[in-house]
């Protein structure tokens, strides 16, 4: 409803200012026409002077009009209750009874979203209850969001009701919408739900399962506990197999703190697992339903193909060349330069008599070790170096350099290979360095902890295997590491000015993965253990290496992806391989891939070709659940479908247990100028509803003697005075 008025804002002296102005200019006006011999024309100028005087006179005593807006309708208050996933958390108190379990927070909101609590307000707001973030999908719960709704939804919003623990995910922050609502003076009365501190509990974080492992060789399955119990505890948790195979393990769990520990399991057949960890309850644990895991993985027959290339049979490469021969997961193929000799390979079955002349031919290897060869005349040609790079960068192969006392590698530098070399080689020694006393390796803080060094199943045992290690008497002219690489292991004495000599080294690069082995001496190692060490170290290289490439493969496509383990809302690498139906890689093509989460929502990712002449094709996309993702590659050109999994890891935004946010739920009160008020004391909430004062009057004051038009017409007046002097004369 709307009411107007006029008036003026005069004081005594104004009136009186105002009451001489006129009675002067009246008397001057009399004489003036008095003078004139009483001539109608000086008669229409003087009253027209007057007006103006007049006129002035008026707007000195302030004159304007006032607009009341007085609100119809009912001021309306918001009533928004937090319905996400952390509501779940039981750690609300009913008051000091430590007798009396402790209730939900979804349970102490439910009061707020009764009817009957508002009943008594029915005649004075409108009261609107409103659950906010009630279905958890992994996207959690934005606060910020449901604030800006309530504001721009409600025209006559008066105030916010907010019960929540404050634990927001959003896009919007809360404060943001709060800066908001303080303009239009809309408070937020704030029932912060929930205990600030942690309650005791055992989380089994991560469950890092490998998304597929092979039969009869060990599966290091990584695992995190975090522990808000005060004390260390020993728990046994158990790994059951879909197949009924139950492991148990004893750890040591430190007070409030992550402790990480691993389960070895060996996988004796081909099939697709559910493995299971379950973490035992702890007497003072309060929340129980973060104790257990699953996660998918695929046993499957391993044949990876591997090229060995290498100019003389040195006994390194003997001695590896067998120990590839003699694994039954690894095709091994051989290519034998021999300088000075003009037949090319070994006899054996093994060697091939020269370098895969075509993509398709190359393409099938998994691995490629270079040995000591070089890019020169009876060995690698530059072009042969291109389709190599190609090879890692492309199609996820793996690459080991193994140079030798011939320094051919040194021609490496420069050459297609040169941005795969993961160290820098000392021109000025090609042949490297040679000592009659042995040396040995001494590993990283990044060694101790990689699966590729990893020649024992515990982290002291496998340090004394390292130390005990037979040494080697040659070593390759290394200056340091490139940036970007991961250095596993050094010189136990060398040095220079970078620091220890490093002498292996790992690198990525594309899609690929590449090892530097900067000595000759591992076949050393069998020396009183036989094949116990040489061989497992050459077998995980290959399997590293390759484990990438073969995540998923058909007869005319291969998916990988990047990171092996996934996270929610981490950028997902895919790439793919596709090959047309003649076996050629696919230089054009439609190839895309269609991810369908575990709530069943569907996801399409148009893959780019990133590498025509291999037939590469990528994109990405960001998990936002956790668990098993449907995977399906499909290309037009081919016809060709491929299904498999992505399995990623986390946990919902939205978590049980987590400590409450009162300090967001303080923030918006403040800002706000609202209330901040215990979740148990509804009668307190009541009240500072109650107190809400009614919707004030808007009054709307325009003040003429200031107002523009007002200002032009008083200055037309005047000018039309001025031209009527002129016109009649009166200068």
């Amino acid at each position: 409803m709307t009411e107007s008025s006029f008036g003026f804002q005069a004081t005594a002296l104004s009136i009186a200012i105002s009451i001489m102005a006129v009675a002067l200019v009246c008397l001057l006006s009399w004489m003036a026409w008095s003078r004139s011999g009483f001539r109608r024309s000086i008669l229409i100028l003087e009253l027209l002077r007057i007006s103006i005087v007049v006129a002035v006179v008026l707007l000195l005593n302030q004159p304007e009009t006032v607009q009341r807006f007085v609100p119809t309708d009912k001021p309306t208050v918001a009533v928004l209750v937090d319905g996400s996933r952390s509501m779940d958390t039981r750690d609300v108190k009913a008051g000091e009874d430590r007798s009396t379990p402790p209730s939900t927070r979804r349970a102490a909101a439910e009061p707020l979203l009764a009817e009957e609590t508002w009943k008594e307000f029915k005649d004075r707001f409108e009261i609107v209850l409103t659950p906010i973030a009630t279905e958890d999908n992994g996207m959690g719960s934005d606060i910020g969001a449901a604030l800006e709704k309530a504001r721009e939804q409600h025209a006559s919003l008066r105030a916010i009701v907010l019960a929540s623990d404050g634990d927001w995910n959003g896009t919007t922050p809360p404060v943001q919408a709060a800066t908001k609502l303080r303009g239009q003076q809309i408070p937020i009365m704030a029932v912060p739900l929930g205990s600030a501190s942690r309650l005791p509990d055992l989380d089994l974080v991560s469950f890092d399962v490998p998304t597929f492992g092979v039969v009869s060789k060990s599966v290091r399955i990584p695992l995190t506990i975090e522990s808000s119990l005060p004390r260390d505890h020993v728990t046994q948790v158990e790994l059951k197999i879909s197949d009924g195979t139950v492991i148990k393990h004893q750890v040591q769990v430190g007070a409030m703190g992550r402790t990480s520990d691993a389960i070895v399991w060996k996988p004796e057949n081909v099939g697709d697992y559910t493995l299971e960890l379950t973490l035992p309850e702890h007497p003072e644990e309060v929340v129980t339903d973060n104790n257990k895991r699953e996660a998918p993985i695929a046993i499957r027959e391993e044949k990876l193909k591997v090229l060995v290339i290498e100019s003389l049979p040195r006994w390194e490469y003997r001695f590896l060349r067998n120990a590839l021969s003699r694994d039954p997961g690894v095709e091994v193929s051989c290519l034998l330069f021999h300088p000075g000799l003009t037949k090319v390979g070994g006899g054996n079955r093994d060697y091939i008599p020269s370098f895969p002349e075509s993509l398709d031919q190359l393409s099938q290897y998994d691995v490629i070790f270079l040995g000591d060869v070089g890019i020169q005349e009876g060995q690698l040609t530059t072009e042969q170096a291109e389709l190599i790079k190609g090879l890692v960068e492309q199609q996820a192969s793996g690459l080991v350099f193994m140079p030798g006392y011939k320094g051919y590698q040194q021609t490496f530098t420069g050459s297609p290979l040169d941005p795969l070399l993961p160290v820098v080689f000392d021109e000025a020694q090609p042949t490297g360095w040679g000592s009659r006393t042995p040396s040995h390796f001494a590993l990283t803080e990044f060694g101790r902890s990689s699966l590729l060094t990893k020649l024992a199943d515990t982290t002291e045992d496998n340090m004394q295997v390292w130390e005990g290690l037979p040494g080697f008497q040659w070593h390759a002219p290394v200056i340091r590491a490139k940036a970007g690489t991961d250095v596993l292991a050094v010189h136990q004495e060398s040095s220079n000015q970078y620091g220890r000599l490093p002498l292996l080294v790992t690198r990525t690069f594309g899609a690929g993965k590449i090892l530097f082995m900067g000595t000759e001496g591992a076949w050393r190692w069998r020396r009183g253990v036989e094949d116990l060490y040489h061989y497992r170290f050459w077998g995980q290289v290959v399997r590293w290496m390759a484990y990438q490439r073969n995540m998923a493969k058909g007869e005319l496509m291969r998916l990988y992806y990047s990171p092996e383990q996934p996270q929610v809302r981490q950028t997902v690498a895919i790439n793919a391989n596709v090959m047309s139906q003649s076996g050629e890689p696919l230089s054009q093509g439609n190839v895309s891939v269609r991810l369908v989460a575990p709530s069943g929502r569907i996801h399409s990712v148009q893959l780019a070709n990133t590498g025509v002449q291999w037939g590469a094709f990528s994109g990405n996309f960001v998990p936002e659940e956790p668990g098993v993702h449907q995977v399906k590659l499909r290309c037009q050109e081919n016809s060709a479908e491929l299904d498999t999994t992505i399995f990623v890891q986390g946990n919902s935004l939205e978590q049980v247990g987590r400590p409450a946010r009162i300090d967001v739920m303080e923030e918006l009160a403040r800002v706000t100028r609202g209330k901040l008020i215990k979740s148990a004391e509804l009668g307190e909430l009541l009240k500072a509803v109650d107190a809400i004062a009614e919707p004030p009057e808007v009054i709307r004051r325009v003040q003429l003697w200031s107002h523009p038009l007002v200002a032009a017409i008083l200055i037309g007046l005047m000018a039309a005075f001025w031209i009527g002097r002129k016109v009649v004369g009166v200068f």
